[in-house]
């Protein structure tokens, strides 16, 4: 039996000390293969976000292991890491005013050495994500006069810059229109087809992890309630557990993929 990719075993966080801890996560188990896009879906306050901060390295668990290619987390460096796992967060504002080729460079800097500059091969590696993100036409503008969608896609060009195995994204298309959110699922369907990229994303859009994700994992204050193929975990039952809600789950033919709508809050 082959190992997982991403293996996270018996998991545990938790924030403050004291009175004031507040537990995040408890008891989380994740297995993620290589070439896969797995989608983590839950309320609010579900402990979505940090696992993918754990999983990132930038939060250390309380309790519990996370392999990466069979190699525990914590044993990489900062600069290890960041060559091997990228992090598109919800929302990413420059504080300069860079332009969308510097942007997506930053990407190169972790295969850097100490003040070394961007070289002819860094360049080519960053204009080709931008090509792969539909973003090569505006390496000249500011990143700051680009639209939501467009910021969206030079940021994940920046995280493939990085030339990581693992790309996790928080909430992809949480402040986009109808329209952008349909160009990031189509950007990244394509980096996991072309690429072999392996994605983790964060969502509360039930119908995005349906199109997008092979398996899911629903996560309900803090520990795992189901996890497994998308088509066996997105069903009214566990819908109605997760969220408290009735929806009305069956498979679209002009979509291609299952769709949730859904019908009422439960009292």
């Amino acid at each position: 039996m082959s190992t997982p990719f991403l293996e996270v075993r018996d998991l545990a966080f938790a924030y403050g000390r004291g009175a004031a801890r507040r537990g995040v996560l408890s008891d989380v188990f994740l297995d993620v293969e290589r070439g896969s896009v797995v989608g983590l879906l839950g309320p609010n306050g579900s402990g979505k976000t940090t696992l993918l901060r754990i999983v990132a390295g930038v939060l250390e668990p309380a309790a519990g292991t996370v392999r990466l290619d069979g190699r525990p987390l914590a044993t990489l460096s900062r600069r290890q890491l960041a060559t091997r796992v990228a992090v598109v967060p919800q929302e990413t504002r420059a504080t300069f005013d860079f332009s969308v080729l510097e942007m997506v460079l930053m990407g190169r800097y972790p295969h850097l050495g100490p003040f070394e500059l961007e070289g002819a091969d860094d360049m080519e590696i960053a204009r080709r994500a931008l090509d792969d993100t539909g973003t090569l036409p505006l390496e000249q503008r500011s990143f700051a006069t680009l639209s939501g969608g467009e910021k969206q896609r030079v940021v994940i060009a920046a995280a493939l810059a990085q030339a990581s195995d693992l790309l996790l994204l928080d909430e992809p298309t949480a402040a986009l229109d109808l329209r952008y959110q349909f160009e990031i699922m189509s950007v990244l369907q394509r980096l996991n087809a072309t690429r072999g990229t392996t994605i983790i994303v964060s969502t509360h859009d039930m119908n995005l992890a349906a199109a997008l994700c092979q398996r899911l994992v629903l996560l309900k204050q803090g520990q795992v309630l189901a996890a497994g193929r998308t088509e066996d975990v997105l069903t009214p039952e566990n819908l109605r557990a997760l969220y408290d809600v009735d929806a009305d789950v069956r498979f679209h033919d002009r979509a291609g993929h299952l769709t949730v709508v859904p019908i009422a809050a439960r009292p």
